[in-house]
């Protein structure tokens, strides 16, 4: 397993804090924002300010739907501010962990493993990377358990765009990269949580369009050509994730490993993964 694998499985419980953690939407919807919606488009936006357009900030996150983000961006800047949005998200993110981890978020490990994280997530070029640029550019906090998140959150967006690189590469677009997803994991895409909503009519002609392609069979599932390309985009966003960790030596990385194990395991435990 490379690193960038085995790192991905470790870090992305932390990553995903902001999403399955209520305290980051109650903190952001205390802002005035009006749904967990508004939260998720002001809490990852924020680090590009409020003069970015829904159009831009919908191709830098690729995955959503034609529309999806136009009805939070930019109304979420005339109810808060980037930075407010910012703020008020770290601290969410801190208080679900520190509930989730209890004893152990104060654990000598929590700081090393947050200041090794950080030592990775902010060795890598920056580069055809919107988001993970943008973010780069947001002081980091100095308080251990903000520290990890932050770094996690880092590198869990540097991950990201060069999994959108891999998915262009292959051709495959927004919609398509969820479809692709939820068949390879064996979920048809009527009950894939992130497409179930869209019109039945938009989301059978995305699956029409990969069956076209010989990416999906009559069946409705992946085709051998199908489970390649997701295979591709794996591997190539792997690739494209490795450079942060080769920041650390040997020994760094062993108790990076050592000390974040603990941690992904508690959050693994209680976010629906």
């Amino acid at each position: 397993m490379s690193n960038a694998r085995r790192m991905y499985d470790l870090i992305e419980p932390i990553g995903l804090v902001p999403y399955f953690a209520d305290e980051s939407d109650e903190a952001l919807i205390a802002l005035g924002l009006r749904n967990q919606w508004d939260a998720y488009f002001a809490g990852r936006a924020a680090p590009f300010g409020r003069s970015v357009p829904a159009e831009v900030i919908h191709a830098i996150f690729y995955n959503f739907a034609p529309g999806e983000v136009a009805r939070h961006i930019p109304k979420v800047w005339e109810l808060t501010t980037p930075e407010a949005a910012l703020a008020a998200r770290e601290r969410g993110c801190v208080a679900g962990i520190r509930r989730i981890l209890g004893e152990l978020a104060d654990a000598p490990d929590v700081t090393r493993a947050g200041d090794l994280l950080l030592k990775a997530a902010t060795s890598a070029p920056v580069e055809g990377r919107a988001l993970y640029a943008a973010l780069r550019t947001v002081p980091v906090p100095q308080e251990p358990v903000a520290k990890l998140w932050h770094a996690a959150t880092l590198l869990r967006e540097h991950r990201g765009d060069g999994h959108t690189v891999a998915l262009l590469a292959e051709g495959i677009g927004g919609t398509e990269s969820h479809v692709l997803h939820a068949l390879s994991a064996g979920i048809p895409a009527n009950e894939f949580g992130r497409v179930w909503h869209l019109p039945a009519a938009r989301l059978t002609a995305v699956v029409d369009g990969l069956r076209d392609r010989g990416l999906v069979g009559d069946d409705g599932w992946l085709t051998p050509a199908g489970c390649a390309t997701k295979e591709r985009v794996e591997a190539m966003t792997d690739r494209l994730a490795e450079t942060p960790y080769n920041a650390l030596s040997a020994h760094e990385l062993a108790s990076l490993v050592a000390g974040l194990e603990p941690i992904s395991a508690a959050l693994r435990a209680v976010f629906p993964m």
